[in-house]
């Protein structure tokens, strides 16, 4: 039997020390310091092991906690910002509908005022035709008349004679003092 012992205890027994074999000596093979080391790592590691795992559940946790606040603010920003856009847009679609009829409006004040000022200009031509037309028949009437009474003065002038100038000077004498006469 203390070949048996011996055999598990010494290690140089076996035959084959450098060939594969199976080895069962318990201090030998260290299953009893490994144990206690892995033990000892368990019962103390356990603890710290734990703690590097709940820190970086925790770091995890608040990462994902600040991105889903990042997230929310985003969200919340971008729907600002839309609804500061659809604002603007519809600011920007009654300033053209406002500046459209702005412009029309403007055109059919700048139409009228043109129409206006045509019409305008149109009874002072007409005036003014009517005012030349006047002056040129005026000038005419007093062309006419000179004429007249140029001829009238060379008819007098040729038929009258001293005598019958007497006469005439005469009558319109008399005339002139009956006239004073009534008036009186």
């Amino acid at each position: 039997m203390k070949n048996v012992t011996d055999s598990f205890v010494y290690p140089g027994h076996w035959p084959s020390a450098g060939s594969f074999g199976f080895n069962t000596d318990i201090l030998a093979t260290n299953p009893i310091n490994l144990s206690v080391v892995i033990g000892v790592l368990i019962f103390f590691g356990k603890g710290v092991l734990s703690d590097l795992l709940d820190n970086r559940k925790l770091r995890i946790a608040n990462t994902i906690r600040n991105s889903e606040e990042l997230r929310g603010r985003a969200v919340e920003q971008l729907e600002k910002a839309r609804a500061r856009l659809r604002k603007v847009e519809t600011e920007a679609d009654q300033f053209r509908a406002t500046g459209y009829s702005e412009i029309e409006q403007d055109k059919l004040n700048f139409i009228n005022s043109t129409y206006k000022t045509l019409e305008q200009l149109e009874n002072y031509k007409n005036e003014t035709i009517h005012f030349e037309q006047q002056r040129a028949i005026n000038q005419v009437r007093e062309r006419v008349f000179q004429q007249a009474l140029q001829g009238a003065l060379g008819t007098l002038n040729s038929c009258l004679s001293n005598e019958l100038h007497l006469r005439t000077i005469n009558a319109n004498i008399g005339m002139f003092g009956a006239m004073k006469e009534i008036t009186d």
